[in-house]
């Protein structure tokens, strides 16, 4: 999609053309060393993992002017001179006219309960951005709270399915049967599913009618 770059996993750059070219990243992580990327305006971050907080790739989009928006564990963690900006579940922010709001992001089911604990606080994000709502679910079990999104009319729903850690394919298709988004992008699995990635995408496709399934290309 224009204006959306998938680097891998659930690492996203969102390019606002229309407010001056500003690069808002999400969870920087494995950005290719041989491409050239644009330095962040800001960059937001979901939780505490290293392959969402990667101080690594967060330090290399780095400059002078960008925020890092995340929870405080992860901004305590972080050694930059660049402004901060905490978050927490379930509110609403402005930075500099760009307003985004936060969701709640944790695991429901007793297998998962472990990686990303609901007491965490951790968080996905809603922006909005040229004229479409965009939803970056971090990491997450298909949870309550998202069944209040389908009052949003969500533009784009970026949406992990790897299992494991986060919802799987069906859980998925669940969610987004619930959450009712103009489109899905299925993110943080192709990693985990290795060659069932493609029959992940087949079924996705199969199965959503409602919503437009887009599949990404990696940006390597």
């Amino acid at each position: 999609m224009e204006n959306i770059i998938w680097f891998a996993h659930a690492s996203f750059l969102f390019m606002d053309k229309d407010s001056g070219g500003e690069a808002y990243y999400v969870d920087p992580f494995q950005l290719p060393k041989d491409k050239d990327i644009p330095k962040a305006d800001v960059i937001f971050i979901t939780h505490a993992h290293y392959d969402h907080f990667s101080a690594l790739d967060i330090n290399r989009i780095l400059k002078n002017e960008t925020i890092v928006v995340a929870t405080p564990d992860c901004l305590n963690a972080l050694v930059i001179k660049q402004q901060k900006f905490p978050v927490e579940p379930s509110g609403s922010y402005d930075i500099r006219g760009f307003h985004f709001e936060t969701i709640p992001a944790y695991n429901v089911r007793p297998d998962r309960l472990f990686f990303h604990p609901q007491k965490n606080k951790w968080v996905g994000y809603i922006f909005e951005l040229y004229g479409q709502l965009i939803y970056h679910a971090g990491d997450t079990d298909f949870i309550p709270e998202m069944r209040e999104l389908a009052e949003r009319h969500l533009d784009v729903a970026l949406l992990p399915m790897g299992g494991t850690y986060t919802m799987d394919v069906s859980e998925m298709i669940s969610a987004t049967k619930a959450i009712k988004p103009k489109k899905v992008i299925p993110m943080h699995y192709k990693t985990l599913l290795g060659e069932a990635a493609h029959k992940g995408e087949q079924e996705i496709r199969a199965e959503l009618k409602d919503s437009r399934v887009v599949i990404l290309e990696e940006f390597r």
